[in-house]
């Protein structure tokens, strides 16, 4: 999402009109990460940069297969006019490590507040040249991408 793209969601119902219990159940579980995340994802626009983390995907026609899954370093930015977000996808226990936001990047005294999507607010930070480290809550809040909301002061 944070390229521009677009999801498609290749989901057909059965003869019968039924749609299956597996893709019903996805599409379940879409909605409810939506519904903490989903302000990071609607009305956003692509940042800086993308994303950032080791994990490589693998482009074009049918291709799916072929691509691992995401570490906790791999993380996707998306932004609006008030706020940065940092899409975590997978739990990196009480410290998130950001390479991509620093000051050259992000000047640290627009940094009004940072939240978990879901959880907690006013979360404790350091910026430096190095990236930005969140501590997180001892938990995760559900089970897939957790966004960090870096609420910003306007210039």
């Amino acid at each position: 999402m944070s390229k521009n793209g677009n999801l498609l969601l290749n989901v057909g119902p059965r003869a019968d009109g039924v749609i299956p219990d597996e893709a019903a159940g996805l599409l379940r579980d879409l909605g409810a990460w939506l519904n903490v995340n989903g302000e990071a994802i609607y009305g956003t626009r692509h940042w800086q940069t993308f994303g950032e983390g080791p994990t490589k995907v693998t482009t074009g026609h049918l291709t799916e297969r072929e691509n691992v899954g995401m570490t906790a370093e791999d993380i996707r930015f998306t932004t609006t006019k008030d706020a940065l977000y940092a899409i975590l996808l997978g739990w990196p226990g009480n410290t998130a490590k950001i390479k991509s936001v620093t000051p050259e990047r992000l000047d640290s005294a627009r940094i009004a507040d940072i939240s978990l999507l879901g959880g907690p607010g006013g979360l404790d930070w350091l910026m430096n040249e190095e990236g930005l480290t969140v501590q997180l809550p001892d938990s995760p809040i559900g089970e897939h991408a957790h966004s960090l909301k870096l609420s910003l002061k306007p210039n």
